[in-house]
C-alpha cells in the first residue's frame, strides 16, 4: 500500500496503532508504503541477552549515554549509507514525521557519546507501553549495542511492556530478538496499547552500572 508524502505525525501514530509502520524505498523517494510483517521481530524486555564482553562495555563507561539531547542528529545518522547498505528506508517524509513526534514527546533517542562526538545510537516511537524501535547506527565499536542496553533498562524502568523490533536480523537475535506472529503481536500490542509507560522515568544520562541491573541475561 503506498501512500502519499502530504501524511501528519497523526496518521504515524495511528498506523502504529494499528500494528503496520512506514517506510521508504530509498532516501530520495517521496512517498512512503505501510509495512505488515506475517512474522514481526520483538526484544523480550525481560529477555535481553548480554555477552560478557558487551556487558564490560556498558560498565565501563567508554561511552556516555544520553536521550533526545540530538534526536535529529541521530536519524540523519541512521539514514546514511553505510558500506553493507547503500540505501536507506528513511526518506524525508519519515525524518519529518518523526521530527514532530519527538517534539511532541512521542519520539525518543538513545545517543552514545565519546566526548562531544556522537558515535552511536538508536531511536524509536512511544505509544502507550510499546515502544517502536525504528533505526540504530554505530560509528565505534559496540556503540549502538550500548544504546540499546540503555534502552531495555529504560523501558523496564518506565513501565514499558513491548519493544518492537520490526524485523529480526543476525545481530539482534544474539541480544535476544525473537519472531512472533502477527496474531501474536497485534495481541501484545493491545494489551501494551492500554497501559501506560514513562520514557524518562529515568534520568537523562545513566550510567552502564545501572543499565546493567535490569533483568540481561549474560551469556
Amino acid at each position: 500500500m503506498t501512500t502519499e508524502p502530504k501524511v501528519s505525525a497523526d496518521d504515524l501514530l495511528r498506523w502504529y496503532g494499528q500494528g503496520v509502520f512506514p517506510m521508504a524505498d530509498s532516501r530520495h523517494d517521496r512517498q512512503i508504503f505501510l509495512v505488515d510483517p506475517v512474522r514481526r521481530g520483538v526484544i523480550p524486555l525481560e529477555g535481553l541477552k548480554v555477552p560478557r564482553r558487551l556487558a564490560r562495555t556498558v560498565r565501563s563507561d567508554r561511552y556516555e549515554v544520553r536521550v533526545d539531547t540530538a534526536f535529529r542528529e541521530v536519524i540523519r545518522s541512521c539514514a546514511e549509507p553505510r558500506p553493507d547498505r547503500r540505501e536507506t528506508w528513511i526518506n524525508g517524509v519519515i525524518e519529518r514525521l518523526c521530527g514532530e513526534l519527538f517534539d511532541r514527546g512521542r519520539a525518543h533517542s538513545v545517543e552514545a557519546w565519546r566526548g562531544d562526538e556522537l558515535v552511536g545510537g538508536l531511536y524509536g516511537v512511544a505509544l502507550g507501553a510499546a515502544f517502536f524501535g525504528e533505526s540504530m547506527f554505530s560509528r565505534e565499536r559496540d556503540a549502538s549495542k550500548v544504546a540499546l542496553v540503555h534502552l531495555v533498562a529504560r523501558l523496564r524502568f518506565g513501565g514499558f511492556r513491548l519493544l518492537d523490533a520490526q524485523f529480526v536480523t543476525d545481530h539482534l537475535t544474539r541480544l535476544g530478538a525473537v519472531e512472533i506472529s502477527r496474531e501474536t503481536y497485534r495481541s501484545c500490542l493491545d494489551e501494551a496499547l492500554r497501559a501506560e509507560a514513562d520514557f524518562l522515568a529515568a534520568p537523562v544520562q545513566t550510567p552502564g552500572a545501572w543499565a546493567m541491573q535490569s533483568s540481561s541475561q549474560a551469556s
